[in-house]
């Protein structure tokens, strides 16, 4: 079942919670995107399948997505944070262990929100993500993290890694054969998809 859950300060999002759910996962979207990106509606619904909840949300209002806004990390990660503590309070996730999924700049905003509550974050997947602009924040992230990258997405891989080689809790980049940035070839989604629910089935149970 999907209900909408509005995340401070007044951004629209949708919560979706099977009935023997083991956790939640919170998508933080990357530069552009929003709450109904195709491409993380179709990771949320594998991990949906894998009885995890899962959260997409706009990280910016219409009005703040543009310019250097979506690029502001600090300004991502507060919202994303607020995310997490609005599923603290709310009766069917409140007791969940947590997880970030995160693309584009989206991941860098996981990776710092994880190094701020590493209490609360059980486990992070960057897709296609931009882990470098987490900056200081790398050596401090504790949470499992995986870094799923397309093997055609070559300066993304090399930012990847460089990030992983700044981090210091268990990690792995897991490079999907074919794919380009936004993972379009076909079976490469289904790729992600399939990892990411393997990665939280680790650690999030």
């Amino acid at each position: 079942m999907t209900v909408p859950l509005t995340v401070d300060p007044g951004l629209e999002g949708d919560l979706t919670v099977p009935a023997d759910a083991l956790g939640v996962v919170v998508f933080a979207h990357g530069s552009g995107s929003s709450r109904r990106s195709p491409r993380n509606i179709a990771v949320a619904r594998e991990l949906q399948d894998n009885r995890f909840a899962t959260l997409l949300f706009d990280l910016l209002s219409p009005g703040e997505d543009g310019g250097g806004t979506r690029f502001d990390i600090d300004l991502l990660t507060g919202r994303l944070r607020a995310a997490m503590a609005e599923l603290s309070r709310h009766e069917k996730t409140a007791d969940l262990p947590l997880g970030l999924f995160g693309a584009s700049t989206g991941a860098a905003a996981a990776l710092r929100a994880a190094a701020a509550e590493p209490g609360r974050v059980r486990a992070v997947v960057s897709r296609g993500g931009r882990p470098d602009l987490a900056g200081d924040a790398l050596p401090r992230v504790q949470s499992p993290a995986l870094l799923i990258v397309g093997a055609r997405d070559d300066e993304v891989l090399r930012l990847n890694q460089r990030a992983a080689a700044e981090l210091t809790a268990p990690h792995r980049i897991e490079v999907v054969p074919g794919a380009s940035h936004l993972f379009e070839e076909p079976g490469a989604l289904e790729a992600v998809a399939q990892l990411a629910a393997a990665w939280f089935s680790d650690h999030l149970r």
